[in-house]
């Protein structure tokens, strides 16, 4: 398993924000020596990041002119999620060339982005951003969310494009309060508070049925850890080894995949993404 990681991600942070570079150093750390792989990833480019956003995004973060109360400007912060959404793009291009699951270990997350307004921590929406730089070389792309929120950013851009299948899994009522019913190519399963990880995997079962029918080639993986039963700003009561099943269940799609972290706040998020990849890989 490659997985694209730079310590340059943890170069920013809010006291207090519960998207901390310790979420990440931690996983890194926890992941460092077992059966992985690092590589230094390299920034995607501005033409990349117009695949999914707008120039005016673009040029309020590149001159850290925006005002979010979730997510604040930082200095240096366009590198950094310049590399970030570069990192995504790093793990779909080697994923395509060479047919090996990667996984992208950086922030800050960018499924909330949308086209047109960053927001809920996220700068550029990487997923998206990936998923298009996929489209230029293959046919079609299945993104897969289960982040615990609706990546509403995700939604927002790939909505209405034919060669993308957005499904996502995500607890309802929660942020960014959308994804309440399907429309067209893209899927949502609203799931309430107190979902077990029987009923979250008979979901996920059931959504993955979409995306097999829509038989894609390559699978775009949003892997949010926040549906765990002791994240601190959720109400889902996934088990550690859910994510095991998570990553099996989509490795049996039989696909070439690539994953990105997003969201994942408790201390057990190295271990949740452990599991998970020990799933991927399967």
């Amino acid at each position: 398993m490659r997985i694209f990681y730079s310590p340059k991600c943890l170069e920013y942070s809010l006291p207090g924000h519960p998207e901390s570079p310790e979420r990440v150093s931690a996983t890194y750390n926890y992941l460092k020596g077992k059966w992985v792989e690092f590589i230094v990833p390299g920034p995607c480019s501005d033409e990349d990041i117009l695949l999914a956003h707008t120039p005016e995004l673009l040029d309020s973060v590149r001159k850290e002119k925006f005002i979010d109360f979730d997510t604040p400007s930082f200095p240096g912060i366009f590198d950094i999620a310049k590399l970030s959404a570069g990192s995504a793009v790093n793990a779909a291009m080697h994923c395509l060339t060479t047919g090996e699951k990667t996984f992208s270990l950086m922030r800050p997350p960018g499924h909330h982005a949308t086209r047109s307004n960053l927001g809920g921590f996220c700068y550029f929406n990487n997923i998206a951003i990936a998923s298009l730089k996929a489209k230029e070389k293959i046919g079609k792309v299945a993104i897969v969310d289960f982040d615990c929120h609706h990546g509403n950013g995700t939604e927002d851009i790939m909505h209405g494009r034919e060669d993308f299948l957005y499904l996502s899994l995500h607890q309802s009522p929660l942020y960014p309060g959308t994804g309440l019913r399907s429309r067209e190519n893209c899927i949502n399963y609203p799931l309430p508070p107190g979902t077990t990880p029987d009923e979250y995997l008979s979901a996920l079962q059931d959504g993955l049925k979409h995306v097999e029918k829509f038989n894609p080639d390559v699978l775009a993986v949003s892997a949010g850890f926040d549906t765990y039963k002791l994240d601190p700003i959720t109400s889902l009561t996934l088990e550690k080894d859910t994510y095991r099943k998570i990553g099996g269940m989509l490795a049996g799609l039989n696909k070439p995949a690539f994953a990105i972290l997003e969201g994942g706040y408790s201390r057990d998020l190295p271990e949740c993404v452990h599991q998970f990849l020990l799933g991927f890989e399967e």
